[in-house]
């Protein structure tokens, strides 16, 4: 017999979990099968089933109809089984219930242990399902753990873990405090969904405007590139079709309010958001923002783009440590080229001089060769 308090736990599961106590029923009579091969050291096939309509249990011994036996003690054969019972068909087992009320003890023994297990497997099955549709999404969690430079979070009763390389430069954090993070990767691991997170992916960002500008949200407003030096530069490129719209001005917000909230959020990382063109020579010029471009000539075939600026522009075009014209290039995909506008014409210079001597020099050449035609003549 087992405990009526057995059964009646797994009816309360199954109200308040909406787990069906056939599924504790099934993993528990598995569990238990093993368990009894195990203390008795038999190789028989052994099935144990729970009846909770009597609150008991029963242990059997089965053999399964086969045409050929492979293993005398799981099998029996077909012409053999016919000797039993002339109905019995392949496939069909032959049972036999084992007595054991010495077994009872193992089944209060293991059952606890059995459906808790169970029950963490079921929990986290949910939970991965539901966070499944949350990846490359922005949420806010608890900090539960910090161990050394990682930091652990808790996200629907799971844990999932901010490694270093995904924290800004600037941030610190504190158990129990609540923090944004973006759900970069979930996989089903060995001991339940494996969560990483980041702060520093450039979809941080991107679902931080989501959230703060409803124009993003609602797709008014499109954002057609982002690329961010984590803690210390974003440029991102926005555009509407609805000439109504200013992109630019939606995502900064009335008195910068709503870019302000996100670059607070992002620890101070400096944002730039510049308006998407069509036209690649206009875009490139955009992305080197806040430069002004003079010109630009580009090679479509190698997406090679020579960028010229007034000199007192070049530091800020290539930016400190070359930072703007690397995300500049990033953003648009070309390689950028940046060059001051006295290098520029002093090269166009020396090119048109050489050019010129290069026709003096040809010219010379052709009166040469008519002189001397004539004195041959």
């Amino acid at each position: 017999m087992i405990n009526k308090e057995f059964f009646a736990a797994l009816d309360l599961l199954e109200t308040e979990k909406k787990i069906p106590k056939s599924v504790f029923i099934e993993t528990l009579e598995n569990a238990l099968a093993l368990a009894y091969k195990k203390q008795y050291g038999t190789s028989k096939a052994i099935e144990v089933l729970l009846l909770p309509e009597k609150n008991a249990f029963k242990i059997n011994a089965y053999l399964t109809v086969v045409e050929e036996v492979e293993d005398k003690d799981t099998q029996i054969s077909l012409e053999d089984a016919k000797l039993i019972d002339r109905k019995y068909k392949v496939g069909d087992r032959i049972t036999e219930e084992i007595d054991s009320k010495e077994f009872g003890r193992i089944v209060a023994q293991n059952a606890k242990q059995v459906i808790m297990q169970k029950l963490r497997d079921v929990e986290n099955s949910v939970a991965y399902e539901e966070l499944a549709e949350k990846e490359e999404d922005l949420l806010t969690c608890v900090v539960r753990r910090i161990d050394g430079k990682y930091v652990y979070v808790e996200i629907k009763k799971l844990e999932a873990v901010l490694a270093p390389n995904d924290q800004l430069p600037g941030d610190k954090f504190y158990v129990g405090e609540r923090i944004k993070v973006y759900v970069k990767k979930i996989r089903q691991g060995s001991r339940g969904p494996m969560i990483q997170v980041s702060r520093t992916a450039p979809g941080f960002v991107r679902k931080l405007f989501e959230m703060e500008v409803p124009e993003i949200k609602t797709g008014q407003v499109v954002i057609k590139g982002l690329v961010r030096e984590p803690g210390y530069r974003t440029k991102m490129a926005v555009y509407s079709e609805d000439p109504n719209i200013d992109a630019v001005g939606a995502c900064v917000g009335n008195r910068g309010l709503r870019v302000s909230s996100i670059v607070a959020e992002l620890g101070g990382e400096k944002i730039e958001i510049i308006p998407w063109c069509e036209d690649i020579l206009e875009f490139i010029a955009r992305a080197l923002s806040p430069a002004k471009v003079i010109m630009v000539e580009a090679s479509e075939e190698e997406r090679n783009a020579k960028v010229i600026v007034k000199d007192d522009m070049l530091s800020l075009a290539i930016g400190k440590d070359g930072q703007n014209a690397r995300l500049a290039a990033r953003l648009t995909g070309w390689k950028i080229d940046v060059r001051p506008y006295s290098a520029y014409m002093k090269q166009k210079e020396e090119e048109d001089a050489s050019a010129a001597a290069g026709t003096e020099d040809n010219a010379s050449e052709a009166e040469t060769v008519s002189r001397n035609e004539n004195q041959d003549n």
